[in-house]
């Protein structure tokens, strides 16, 4: 029988889904085991052959543990709302809806050729109604539930509410946006409305003014990820720092359990460390500063309290409310113009950009220790979302507030005495601090902190801070709330309705809240989001809905939880099948999510978990990113003003220009001259200058890109090589964690070892070989060293090196012409995991009637690796002369008797005297004369 890898591969991807062999249900007789992968956005372009990489990886470990008697979870779905899909209806005046299904079948389609052991039946889209029931769900209860501090969790509004009415805010520690104050008889008298506001400032998901990137083309606010360089992503449109009023949640009031999670996750220190940075915890005081000749004071945050004395300006984020209010009549237009210019430049590119900018206020701040007046400066380096928006600067020992100052001309005022504040030395400063005595006029205010360590001069400082009613101890973190409004078509509706101005929630019994028909997909002509185009959009009662919609993490927070129990219309997940799921034991994705996405559904299973719906804390147990599948970009080389082109090594010849050229025309880098002809009309009468017949390309290591015409769709090397081919050869690449470039130049090889292990099986006539007789020794050692290389690297996710073992394997049993069942069903069962398809058809042919699935992982014995014999290599000072073979348990007297008994010995010792025989176990038996 030849492998005829089409018949085989179409066979068996027809009879899973007939045999529902990847289907799994709760089965509390088995260890479950838990494998996701980060879902994709169905683009219209569909899959290249970077796309399946981290699929292929986590699907390799999920057969694997099937294997070994697990229960494996292994779900797929779709991430199916967002702004391409919005913006090519935009363009075409075509129903995202319509696109993308379509875009949904193209990957389907594509998926399932490669033969991934997903459990289709547990399929999600974010788009589906049935499924975003679930995250306006989870949204109404963000809305009713405020974070506890002293609980540290999430507890209900109404608990919040009832406390309001007995006492007040006194004794409340509560995750908030401003410290409030009032009595229960103060809360009563409040109208409805005054309520109701008052508790947004404490809901975990609440309506606040907060900036954003908004892109006026797109009519939308964009995510940070989804702004380069000043303009959107998508289309290159200009995007502009504006305050708006947004929906937003409470992020920031899990920083802390945020950070003390990762202690107890599986994850790589780099991606760990990562999360760390961004949720920036730091230690410190807040001061307050009042400002000169007015009623006004601010508050800055700074870790570093013992520096106040070092301080010579402040300096506000230009977002901050205070700059309206700090600014002088005389400073107003320069303010203004400054202002303007900073809304053109992201956070994230201002935290990057080391230019110096900035604008004087025109008003001064009195520092509370020194009592001295410092003035007060504006400057985007400082931003509004972190600390306060305000914060002293100390340049003699900060490197921004050094370079600012220097740039403005500002005092550099250094706390040591003497020390030198010059930019060369500058580095070397901090080192000098943490060593130093602190100066003696450090004694302002009745704080004396010289002779101090740095440590305890903070410590000391903290205190005089808060006994002398100067501002307070606090830990403050980077990590921001969450954005959650876009003002978009293509997302989940929010279940909001607006009564007096106020948001309320729908009853549970009307979600979901379907996304609603419009006439266009842009914003109204008064700047509406395109949902204020819907008819109608208002409840029975006639109340206005939310015209906005979630954004793109919305879908994906909770989807691994949904998976457990799809189809559930009862609840986002039911106890018993949270109970038996748990969490995710491997996810798979890419480093781009790391602080997006990850953070994201942290903080929403913490949540989940707070209010009994998550059995886990922590969605993600183990963690693995895949790296990048590089391009393989192909040149050829255009004879200038002429439509001739000359073959790489001619090309240095002639004045050439090199142009990609479509890799899909090109075999090991030979170009094919007519599919060239035909690819584009401007070459239809292109001549060559070939070397010895050939054209052969030149080649670079790109992103793979359509623009650079080296996008390999895996549609093209599964018709020409197979889907199991396919598999091997992107896990032989590299490890799975780091980048490689994509080179078909050696799939090849990968091809031939499959034919290769056909042949184990089946001789060249196509007649089946194998035997029920018994391995001999040297079959068992090369299986079972097998084994234990394979199962070993799998647990390390080393599939590349698996896969050169699997060749050594092949070749080893080639050579000893090895068709013993006993052997064969076993290396089947080692490579079903990376091989599905031409494993399931031997595994039948080996006459087994179940799935090669539901086979159990061979045991690795250490018996048969052990040698029954020791090849020693004899030398004579120093130099290898001849081998000589001795068994594994012989010892060194009889070694070196053997050995100096022999005729080559007597040959090289030459009747000499033996000055020493050094043996070194099982390897070399070296003979000095």
């Amino acid at each position: 029988m030849e492998y005829n890898f089409r018949e085989i591969e179409k066979k068996w991807q027809e009879r899973w889904v007939e045999n529902k062999t990847y289907q799994v249900t709760e089965d509390e007789s088995r260890k479950k085991f838990y494998v996701l992968n980060m879902f994709p956005y169905p683009s219209g372009a569909g899959l290249h052959v970077g796309h399946p990489l981290g699929y292929i990886a986590s699907d390799i470990y999920a057969r694997y543990k099937r294997l070994q008697g697990f229960n494996v979870l292994n779900p797929m779905g779709y991430d199916a709302y967002g702004l391409p899909a919005e913006q090519y209806a935009i363009q075409t005046g075509q129903h995202p809806a319509i696109t993308t299904v379509n875009n949904i079948n193209r990957y389907r389609e594509q998926l399932d050729k490669i033969g991934f052991s997903f459990d289709w039946s547990r399929e999600v889209r974010t788009c589906e109604p049935d499924y975003y029931k679930w995250t306006q769900w989870a949204f109404q209860q963000m809305f009713k539930h405020y974070y506890d501090n002293d609980a540290k969790k999430a507890t209900p509004i109404a608990d919040l509410i009832k406390r309001f009415e007995t006492k007040g805010t006194e004794g409340l520690n509560a995750a908030c946006g401003e410290e409030l104050s009032f009595t229960a008889e103060e809360w009563k008298a409040k109208s409805d409305k005054e309520q109701q506001t008052i508790l947004l400032n404490y809901r975990i998901a609440y309506l606040g003014d907060t900036m954003v990137n908004w892109c006026p083309a797109l009519g939308t606010v964009l995510a940070n990820d989804e702004v380069v360089d000043g303009v959107s992503e998508r289309g290159g449109h200009p995007v502009i720092q504006k305050v708006m009023r947004q929906w937003c949640l409470r992020v920031s009031a899990y920083a802390q359990r945020l950070l003390d999670g990762l202690e107890t996750l599986n994850w790589t220190d780099s991606l760990k460390e990562t999360q760390k940075n961004w949720i920036g915890r730091s230690e410190g005081a807040e001061m307050k500063f009042s400002v000169k000749d007015s009623d006004l004071e601010f508050t800055i945050f700074t870790t570093r309290a013992d520096t106040v004395f070092g301080v010579t300006f402040m300096v506000l984020a230009p977002e901050s409310e205070l700059v309206a209010q700090l600014t002088t009549a005389e400073q107003k237009a320069e303010v203004q113009a400054y202002l303007d210019a900073t809304k053109k430049r992201t956070e994230r590119e201002r935290i990057a950009d080391r230019r110096v900018t900035g604008v004087f206020s025109g008003s001064y701040a009195i520092n509370p220790l020194t009592r001295e007046a410092i003035p007060v400066w504006i400057s985007d380096y400082v931003l509004a979302g972190y600390g306060t928006g305000a914060i002293m600067a100390v340049p003699a020992h900060d490197s921004r507030d050094y370079a600012f100052a220097k740039h403005f001309g500002l005092e550099i005022r250094p706390l040591i005495e003497g020390c030198d504040v010059s930019e060369e030395s500058f580095d070397a400063k901090e080192g000098i601090m943490m060593n130093s005595p602190l100066p003696e006029h450090a004694t302002e205010g009745g704080l004396v902190l010289n002779g101090l360590t740095i440590k305890e001069a903070i410590a000391k400082t903290k205190v005089y801070i808060k006994e002398n009613n100067l501002g307070k101890v606090k830990v403050n973190y980077r990590l921001r709330d969450a954005i959650f409004s876009r003002q978009r078509y293509w997302g989940e509706p929010f279940p909001v309705y607006y009564k007096n101005g106020m948001p309320y929630m729908l009853e549970e019994s009307k979600l979901p809240l379907e996304l609603p028909e419009v006439d266009k997909f842009l914003p109204t002509e008064t700047g509406e989001p395109p949902l204020g185009r819907a008819k109608n959009w208002k409840t029975e009662e006639g109340y206005q809905l939310e015209l906005n919609t979630m954004p793109g993490f919305a879908g994906s927070s909770a989807y691994y939880l949904r998976y457990m129990d799809p189809h559930n219309t009862e609840a986002l997940v039911s106890t018993k099948a949270n109970a038996y799921w748990q969490n995710v034991d491997l996810y798979v994705g890419g480093t781009e999510h790391a602080t997006g996405h990850l953070i994201y559904s942290r903080f929403w299973n913490k949540f989940l978990h707070d209010i009994g719906v998550s059995i886990k804390e922590e969605p993600f147990q183990k963690l693995i990113n895949q790296g990048m599948i590089q391009g393989r970009s192909n040149f050829v080389y255009r004879i200038k003003d002429t439509n001739t082109f000359v073959s790489l090594n001619l090309k240095d010849q002639y004045d050439v220009t090199p142009l990609h050229v479509d890799v899909n025309i090109v075999s090991n880098d030979i170009l094919d001259q007519e599919a060239f002809k035909n690819w584009h009309p401007e070459y239809k009468t292109a001549e060559f200058i070939l070397e010895d017949g050939k054209y052969i390309c030149g080649w670079a290591v790109e992103k793979m890109s359509k623009s650079m015409f080296n996008v390999v769709n895996p549609d093209m090397i599964v018709e020409k090589y197979g889907a199991d081919t396919l598999r091997m050869y992107e896990m032989f690449l590299g490890p799975v964690e780091q980048s490689k470039p994509w080179d078909t130049n050696g799939i090849d090889g990968v091809h031939r070892f499959i034919r290769k292990f056909w042949a184990l099986f089946y001789n060249k006539a196509g007649e089946y070989i194998v035997k029920d007789e018994a391995a001999t020794k040297e079959e068992l050692k090369s299986l079972h060293k097998l084994i234990k290389k394979v199962s070993g690297d799998i647990e390390q996710f080393s599939y590349n090196t698996s896969v050169s073992a699997f060749m050594i394997c092949v070749n080893e049993l080639s050579s000893l012409k090895c068709n013993k069942k006993e052997i064969l069903s076993n290396l089947v069962v080692l490579l079903a995991p990376f091989a599905p398809h031409i494993s399931e058809e031997l595994w039948e042919t080996l006459g087994n009637a179940t799935s090669v699935c539901d086979a159990q992982w061979p045991e690795y014995n250490e018996d048969y690796l052990k040698e029954d014999v020791v090849n020693y290599t004899i030398s004579f000072n120093g130099k290898a002369r001849f081998n000589m073979e001795f068994a594994a348990d012989a010892d060194n007297n009889t070694i070196q008797e053997t050995v100096l008994a022999s005729e080559g010995a007597i040959k090289w010792i030459e009747g000499k005297p033996i000055k020493k025989v050094i043996i070194v176990p099982k390897k070399i038996v070296n003979i000095v004369v």
